[in-house]
């Protein structure tokens, strides 16, 4: 699969035959996963998804921050971006995917993944301090050309004891976080050092014990 492939899916139109009770079996049988496309001032769209072509695309972090093309047999192509996944709770195998159309120049709300970098650089990392992260995805607000596959948090200057809230992110132009749009933002922590534990510590001690010890039975 090329760096883009996961990005265009094929699907055709459910029919009668493969809506309602017991369709799910049915689709499975050729290889389809059901799904809907809805948004953009139409009518929802109830479409099956070719089954191996959305589990390579699952494998690529950012087919759930990117905008999608799904070319619909007989339909033409719509642009969307992935809204919901439902999977089978012991499989983990794709059962549904709820999909949103994308309207060009029109801000819209997307989740993306938060990257961390520069933990094992970190001061606090040095000290024998934590890393410790809150959140590994944010909901933001963008326009679709401006959606990014993931944010990212440098850390690298993080000592023990500090941490870093949603305002300190770094964000790319024409992106906001969603928490801070409201009229009471929560500038919430999404990343801590923290100091080494008690636990740690008296490990650390025994140990040092233990060694002493060695050398002295010697």
């Amino acid at each position: 699969m090329s760096n883009q492939d996961f990005a265009t899916l094929n699907a055709v139109v459910r029919g009668d035959d493969l809506q309602g009770k017991g369709a799910s079996r049915r689709l499975r049988k050729q290889n389809l996963v059901p799904a809907i496309v809805y948004g953009a001032d139409k009518e929802p769209a109830t479409i099956a998804i070719r089954y191996n072509e959305l589990i390579k695309s699952l494998e690529t972090e950012a087919f759930f921050s990117h905008i999608l093309t799904i070319n619909v047999e007989g339909q033409g192509t719509e642009e969307v971006v992935i809204k919901a996944l439902q999977r089978h709770p012991a499989k983990n195998t794709p059962m549904h995917a709820d999909f949103q159309r994308i309207v060009r120049g029109q801000a819209m709300h997307i989740t993306v993944p938060v990257h961390y970098v520069g933990v094992e650089d970190a001061p606090g990392t040095k000290a024998g301090g934590i890393f410790v992260s809150n959140a590994t995805e944010l909901e933001i607000t963008s326009i679709p050309s401006k959606i990014p596959e993931f944010l990212t948090v440098d850390v690298s200057a993080m000592n023990v004891g500090e941490s870093i809230h949603l305002m300190d992110i770094k964000l790319p132009e024409g992106v906001t976080i969603r928490e801070l749009e409201v009229n009471e933002p929560f500038n919430r922590t999404v990343a801590t050092m923290q100091a080494p534990t008690v636990e740690s510590a008296a490990e650390t001690a025994d140990t040092a014990a233990d060694a002493a010890e060695d050398q002295a039975a010697e």
